[in-house]
């Protein structure tokens, strides 16, 4: 998005120093940086304002400063991320209505990566980058929403109260989605009850004339039509937009006949899982509420690809399967995760498995139950860095692949972990074999 930067520092209340130009977009990261952004040097465990030089000679229209001047354009600040968040609000005041915020303890960014495909059917579309769902990433998607944007789908997460609000004082959107409640992050939210009501800030900051796409399946999420002023429209079972028939093959894609009060359509979905069908109706949901057609819908979920390390099925050169799912991991996902395992053809099964983080007094009881469902279901685990799960246990990816041994045709192995347990190393090295 086009912007000039005595606009940005009057959003600011600022002090532009230098010549008036227009930023393309901004940047937190000089050393990815591109010509024409802003750059934002934030204080964190480093300080941005030493690499401001950097991100000039990278190609910065202009950067935010609430330290020395570098030359060139500077906007003038006390604080650069409250600088960031007024820019954010700059941009989203002359977008379109058609703002949707996506939240939720699972499914969000595969839910956003869904419905930014099949709003493209019929708007120009704008969506998150990867994880972009925190005070920094939701105003940096908004500043890199191009200019003739006609909708922006924003992911919002929330590790406590408040959280979601404030981002909704940023992106103000006009849908909102909540996938599901569960335990996940529970270290700083405490209980599910205190995750439903962070999760629900989505809805009570919706107008009057926006619409709460909520899960009907999910007691806590559905509660949440009580919270809203808005139209409400709910999917999954029981809800206004539901799967009927619905088969998963063997490259656990899902085919499913969607049926909603805007008609019915066959459907096959792109992405992978049978936990996906939940995600592709939150998507379908939403983009009809926008007056994407059931063609649409069914054209953007065909062709729908996920953020990296999610539901990635490949097949190594020794012939054996790998599911990477090495993104992040909960209770939930993981469950799901194995389901899908186990929808493989496979003679063996093997999931690795890495830490579950930040489940605070559950960690124990929540990875000794993903254990013992994996091996219920006859799956073999190996555990790196992580005994909760009662499996083999490991203390490294390289230790891991030892243990593995040789794999071929017939072996099917998940790769799943939060992302302090970086196993996308793992998946890679198996495919490399």
């Amino acid at each position: 998005m086009h912007l000039r930067t005595a606009a940005l520092a009057a959003a600011a209340n600022g002090r532009l120093e230098g010549p008036d130009v227009i930023v393309d977009g901004a940047s937190q990261d000089s050393r990815a940086i591109e010509p024409g952004q802003l750059f934002v040097p934030l204080s964190a465990d480093r300080d941005g304002h030493d690499h401001i030089v950097a991100a000039l000679e990278k190609g910065a229209a202009a950067y935010l400063t609430a330290g020395p001047l570098e030359g060139g354009t500077a906007i003038v600040v006390d604080d650069t991320l409250v600088a960031l968040q007024a820019a954010g609000r700059l941009a989203r005041s002359v977008l379109p209505p058609r703002v949707l915020g996506v939240t939720g303890s699972v499914g969000k960014t595969s839910v956003k990566d869904l419905l930014a495909e099949v709003l493209r059917e019929r708007w120009a579309t704008a969506a998150s980058a990867r994880s972009f769902n925190n005070e920094i990433g939701v105003p940096l998607t908004l500043l890199a929403a191009p200019d003739g944007t006609e909708a922006v789908v924003v992911e919002m997460g929330a590790r406590g109260a408040g959280h979601i609000a404030g981002l909704c004082a940023i992106a103000a959107p006009t849908i909102g989605i909540v996938t599901r409640v569960a335990a996940v992050h529970t270290e700083a939210f405490g209980d599910l009850t205190e995750v439903a009501r962070a999760k629900g800030e989505l809805v009570e900051c919706l107008p009057v004339s926006g619409t709460a796409v909520l899960n009907a399946a999910d007691e806590l999420v559905a509660a949440m039509a009580a919270r809203t002023q808005a139209a409400v429209v709910t999917y999954g079972e029981e809800g206004d937009v539901q799967a009927e028939n619905v088969v998963v093959g063997d490259d656990l894609r899902a085919r499913f006949r969607l049926v909603s009060p805007w008609g019915s359509e066959d459907l096959i979905l792109g992405v992978r899982g049978l936990h996906q069908v939940e995600n592709a109706l939150a998507a379908a949901a939403a983009a009809l509420v926008t007056e994407v057609d059931l063609a649409g819908v069914a054209a953007g979920l065909a062709r729908a690809a996920l953020s990296p390390w999610r539901m990635e099925l490949a097949t190594a050169a020794s012939g054996a399967r790998v599911l990477n799912d090495a993104y992040n991991a909960n209770p939930t996902s993981v469950a799901a995760a194995l389901e899908s395992l186990v929808a493989l053809p496979a003679r063996r099964r093997i999931a690795v498995l890495g830490l579950m983080a930040e489940l605070g007094d559950r960690e124990a009881a929540d990875h000794a139950a993903v254990g013992a469902q994996a091996r219920a279901l006859g799956i073999r685990v190996i555990a790196v860095a992580s005994p909760g799960y009662g499996g083999e246990d490991v203390a490294s990816v390289e230790e891991a692949l030892a243990r593995l041994g040789d794999l071929g045709e017939g072996d099917a192995v998940l790769v799943k972990g939060s992302r302090v347990a970086g196993l996308e190393r793992l998946a890679a090295a198996l495919l490399e074999r």
